[in-house]
């Protein structure tokens, strides 16, 4: 795939809803990928979309939410990001031949906000070989794991592109930080919020308390779904060499691919958060240590470098379509 495959990005549209997306913060996974598949030495950059194996479309979810939107008169509906999608794909299926030949099924675009997987919801048959590559990947919305990728939520920090690494000595079983977002999250709190010293379970932190302290000295960080299914922390938790629980429903893990979760988070249905400390509590601790290890060794998958570098996020990604690629059959133009 590192020599061979090439991706042409559609030049068509303007910024800031096309070809720009966030670079900081909790859905900047989608404007690093956009920026970096636009860069001048980008590797994976066909000359001519002739030469190309996949195309990418470069429109921004995140920004069209942000520009277009009016959240001051609750504007909520998603027709907009339907119209604005649809239209493109209709701009470049009447210029050039290549979304005819294939149906869309070597097309792709990549989303992280929530409203991600709306954008094709409108008109399925138009888009219903198109891969969509979404932060919220969940079944029970449309996610399709055979067509569709996975992509792992990274939440920029305002310096530096990953969060920060620590190795602290692990003196609590477990931690959790956040709001009551979803009910997965509701459950979690009922449960565990300040019932245990082992279980450190909290909606909100105190601002001299550090986050990333705190789940540094746990063994296992909780990422529990919120809205949506994904969530950062299952990357934040490799960086603090923590095991990651992941409590979720209907949600793909991001690089299933390639990669064995189960050698290296816990998945915990949710039904089992009343007997997550029972549960953690009775993994061996060579097994525990074996799970560690391997957090530390799948890391490098999951970080952002710019340029990309052989096996980081981006190139996983890349990997991840052209696998979807491979079972595409074109018809003769």
């Amino acid at each position: 795939m590192e020599k061979r495959f090439k991706v042409w990005v559609y030049k068509e549209g303007e910024p800031p809803l096309f070809h720009r997306g966030p670079q900081k913060n909790i859905y900047s996974s989608e404007g690093q990928f956009i920026d970096e598949m636009e860069s001048p030495d980008q590797k994976f950059a066909a000359p001519h979309p002739d030469e190309a194996h996949a195309f990418f479309i470069p429109v921004s979810i995140t920004n069209i939410v942000h520009y277009v939107y009016d959240p001051s008169h609750r504007d909520f509906g998603r027709e907009r990001i339907q119209d604005l999608v649809e239209d493109y794909i209709k701009v470049v299926a009447n210029k050039y031949p290549y979304w005819n030949r294939s149906g869309g099924a070597d097309h792709f675009y990549v989303a992280c906000h929530d409203w991600g997987p709306f954008a094709t919801q409108a008109n399925p048959k138009l888009f219903k070989n198109l891969i969509r590559v979404l932060c919220n990947a969940n079944v029970s919305e449309g996610f399709i794991p055979t067509r569709d990728v996975t992509f792992p939520e990274v939440k920029v920090p305002p310096v530096n592109l990953n969060p920060p690494d620590f190795n602290r000595s692990k003196s609590t079983l477990a931690f959790f930080a956040g709001g009551a977002h979803g009910y997965i999250r509701e459950v979690l709190l009922h449960h565990w919020k300040g019932k245990d010293s082992d279980m450190q379970v909290h909606e909100y932190l105190p601002k001299h308390v550090s986050y990333f302290e705190m789940m540094s000295r746990a063994k296992f960080c909780l990422c529990p779904s919120g809205y949506e299914v994904a969530s950062p922390r299952l990357v934040e938790s490799m960086h603090m060499g923590c095991v990651p629980v992941v409590i979720s429903d209907a949600y793909p893990l991001p690089l299933g691919d390639v990669l064995d979760w189960t050698k290296f988070s816990v998945q915990l249905p949710v039904e089992k958060i009343p007997e997550m400390k029972k549960i953690l509590e009775a993994i061996p601790m060579e097994e525990y240590l074996r799970k560690q290890r391997e957090v530390w060794k799948v890391k490098k998958h999951f970080v952002l470098h710019r340029p990309s570098q052989p096996f980081d996020v981006f190139r996983m990604v890349i990997h991840s379509v052209w696998l979807r690629r491979l079972n595409v059959r074109l018809m003769q133009l």
